[in-house]
């Protein structure tokens, strides 16, 4: 039975009232109906149906009935919702509501770009856009919580998961991540069109050894604080309710047992008041890490070290009383997590009305709408970014009258979708063929052929795919696209679960025979423009050496070919930038941008002894923050309105951009800086500030950024925030290594 009536549910109400609340229920708890809170459990069956006579469904069936329960995820639907909800509510003591998590990483049933598509747009206000449709579509379905965003700074491109983070850069990291929490949260938790959102994986996760998910993080206290925790801190002061720690060791210390971490620095030193979950029994995996003996040990080591929620552990549910009671954990710990819970609870409103997400006419009408599918096909045109325009083949000439649309990726309405998919409905993106066809209408001629086959057997998302097929027979159709087109329109790339959670690579070069067709392709016709959908930089340097046209559309979402069409045909002129740096080749990974110099960073004078490979550039194939436009810029005036400032004070940066093109088009301006001498030595470059304009044929115009302390401090290994003094380089452009430069010094 319901007894909890009356709270206040907006989260702009006083603390005091919130905190009052909080702390009258959590007195009337037992210990039990604590712990019962600090444990997230899976959806075991339809809940809209009777549980299965087996025994885990009958023990969770128990569970929530007994309020040993405090979240669940998987159980999406606002049928499904209500039922287990009304299933706590209704027999638990207190009739504490459940909270319903999901992962809506970019969409929900309406697909965004991928977060590292999104990325390259470098326009936080669009992945605020699409948090905000996702979190509308998910609240529709019974769903208060995300399990997203994901802010981890990615610098390995076999990493899997860099698909569902914003690259390799901690200042671009964090402005999305703050985006990304505000879109899905709202300025108030409490209205039916927000979710809380959850910031992860807490910490070093995309710093996995080798690029090898879930393997093991070795990192210093340097890059810790400086590239890793930035973005997390963002998410933070923006109000993120939720963390969730990581799977990894850092240094030997798993994360969800970190108490730096989860106490000191995000409990304490950031303020933090929402809490924090495991990931997937990560509680649980530190026993195959070698740092616990058992899963009571484990328990006993998550919860001191912060983790507020249990994922499917079932640590905190099978020892916690027992370690309580012991002595072993002090109850202030379970109080804290139970608080913590609580408080989330309280601000999405659940006190108020356990059933306010449960709506089945909400349902109905949020889903997959013609204003969600136009945000969509925004969103996915800006992220797209143009790597290659020899001889402006792009836009496509209106003189065209015949155009091929080739490639194992040219007809799939599924790929486009990416991982990380939530409710999106199998195979109901816009392929390319359909998006240009749509585009020309009758007037041009559109010649289809598969090529090759991308993947061979199950795709499903446990399964690893097969790219070993050696079937060439459609080549010979594809040719005879090429020979009587006008352009070749050749969409190659990744499988949707080529990446992802799990889809680490050691090759990230083009699988299967995709290489060999741009090749027979390539033979009949030059004028191939190459359509690449991937989920990470991938190595294309035969393409970057022969293709005229290469546009990076990353995987797109449900609007993909229609966005994708919008680009090719001038609708849309190309604005993204790249968020993560392309390698020339594998063996250069990772890569990134702001590495720091070596004590030999130069050869020309030192033979062979300096820091460099024997077989390849030190220098990517295209850099961070590089992008194309079917217009051009030139950046020129660059100066400071003044060259000397003392600790602390502030300097402002100006600089001209004019668009030196023909057509009106949108540029990112990108400011990087480098301290030139430190007490720790500082990367070569580091992006602190960019724009993004629109400007029309010949025009001109002044753009300024201003540095102070957040920008020109940095931290030492020991998490010490320092301002020092000396001389800084301040370099601006179009991308991370085309600049102009000048310099001041702090004194």
């Amino acid at each position: 039975m319901l007894l909890l009536l009356n709270a206040c549910s907006s989260s702009s109400g006083s603390n005091s009232e919130e905190e009052r609340f909080v702390e009258a229920l959590l007195g009337k708890m037992t210990l039990e109906e604590k712990i019962g809170q600090m444990n997230q459990r899976t959806g075991q069956w339809e809940m809209t149906g009777p549980a299965p006579k087996n025994n885990n469904s009958q023990q969770l069936l128990e569970d929530l009935k007994n309020g040993h329960v405090g979240s669940m995820l998987n159980v999406v639907g606002a049928e499904a919702t209500r039922k287990a909800q009304q299933l706590v509510v209704d027999n638990s003591r207190l009739g504490i509501p459940l909270i319903f998590g999901y992962d809506v990483v970019h969409g929900h049933q309406t697909m965004f770009p991928i977060p590292l598509g999104e990325a390259a747009s470098w326009d936080p206000e669009l992945a605020m856009l699409s948090a905000s449709v996702a979190a509308k579509e998910a609240a529709a379905t019974g769903l208060q919580w995300t399990f997203a965003p994901m802010v981890d700074v990615g610098r390995d491109a076999r990493w899997g998961r860099v698909m569902e983070g914003a690259g390799e850069d901690a200042y671009l990291g964090s402005a999305f991540a703050k985006a990304r929490v505000e879109g899905f949260q709202g300025s108030d938790l409490s209205n039916e069109n927000t979710i809380a959102a959850c910031a992860k994986h807490f910490a070093g996760y995309a710093f996995s050894e080798s690029g090898r998910d879930y393997n093991a993080v070795e990192i210093g206290g340097e890059s810790l604080h400086n590239v890793v925790l930035p973005p997390f801190k963002a998410a933070s002061d923006a109000g993120v309710a939720t963390f969730m720690n990581s799977f990894n060791t850092i240094d030997g210390m798993p994360a969800t047992a970190s108490s730096y971490l989860q106490r000191t620095l995000l409990k304490g030193q950031w303020g933090f008041d929402g809490f924090v979950v495991s990931d997937w029994n990560s509680i649980g995996e530190m026993i195959q890490h070698g740092a616990a003996a058992d899963l009571k040990e484990a328990a006993l080591r998550a919860v001191k070290g912060g983790s507020d929620m249990d994922m499917e552990a079932h640590a905190y549910l099978a020892y916690l009383k027992e370690l309580v009671e012991s002595g072993e954990v002090d109850v202030k710990y379970i109080d804290d997590a139970v608080r913590r819970i609580l408080r989330i609870k309280y601000r999405l409103g659940l006190f108020d009305d356990p059933y306010k997400y449960c709506n089945d006419e909400r349902e109905k009408n949020n889903l997959l709408t013609d204003e969600h599918k136009e945000a969509a096909r925004k969103v996915a045109r800006e992220s797209m970014v143009l790597l290659r325009n020899e001889k402006q083949i792009l836009p496509i000439d209106e003189a065209v009258k015949s155009i091929a649309v080739i490639g194992p990726l040219a007809d799939d309405k599924d790929s486009p979708l990416g991982n990380w998919r939530a409710q999106a409905i199998s195979n109901s993106a816009v392929s390319l063929l359909e998006g240009v066809k749509s585009a020309v209408g009758t007037g041009i001629k559109v010649n289809y052929a598969k090529g090759c086959d991308l993947v061979t057997g199950d795709r499903t998302f446990g399964n690893i795919l097969n790219f070993n097929n050696d079937d060439r027979s459609a080549f010979k159709e594809a040719v005879r696209a090429a020979k009587k087109s006008d352009v070749v329109l050749l969409a190659i790339g990744e499988d949707a679960y080529q990446s992802g959670e799990g889809r680490s690579q050691t090759d990230i070069t083009l699988s299967g025979l995709q290489n060999e067709l741009f090749e027979a392709i390539y033979k009949v016709n030059k004028n191939v423009v190459v359509v690449l959908m991937t989920g990470r930089p991938v190595v294309i340097p035969e393409l970057a050496e022969k293709a005229p046209a290469i546009l990076e559309t990353w995987h797109a979402g449900s609007e993909a070919g229609n966005a994708i069409a919008d680009v090719l045909f001038g609708k849309y002129n190309p604005s993204g930038k790249l968020p993560m740096t392309f390698p020339r080749n594998v063996g250069q990974v990772p890569i990134y941008y702001n590495h720091k110099n070596t004590g030999r960073p130069v050869g020309d004078d030192m033979g062979n002894l300096w820091s460099r490979y024997t077989d390849s550039p030190n220098t990517p194939l295209y850099p961070f923050g590089y992008g194309l436009s079917y217009t051009s810029f030139m950046y020129s005036n660059l100066h400071l309105d003044k060259n000397e400032i003392s600790t602390g004070d502030e300097v402002k940066v100006m600089v001209t951009v004019t668009n030196s093109g023909k057509v009106k088009g949108k540029e990112v301006i990108q400011l990087y800086i480098r301290d030139e001498v430190a007490t720790y030595a500082r990367p070569v470059k580091e992006l602190k500030g960019f724009k993004k304009v629109e400007l029309a044929p010949g025009e001109s115009k002044e753009v300024s950024f201003t540095l102070g302390k957040d920008e020109l401090g940095y931290f030492h290994p020991n998490g010490a925030y320092v301002l020092e003094s000396g001389k800084f380089k301040i370099m601006v452009g179009g991308n991370s290594i085309e600049t102009i430069d000048t310099t001041f010094t702090m004194n």
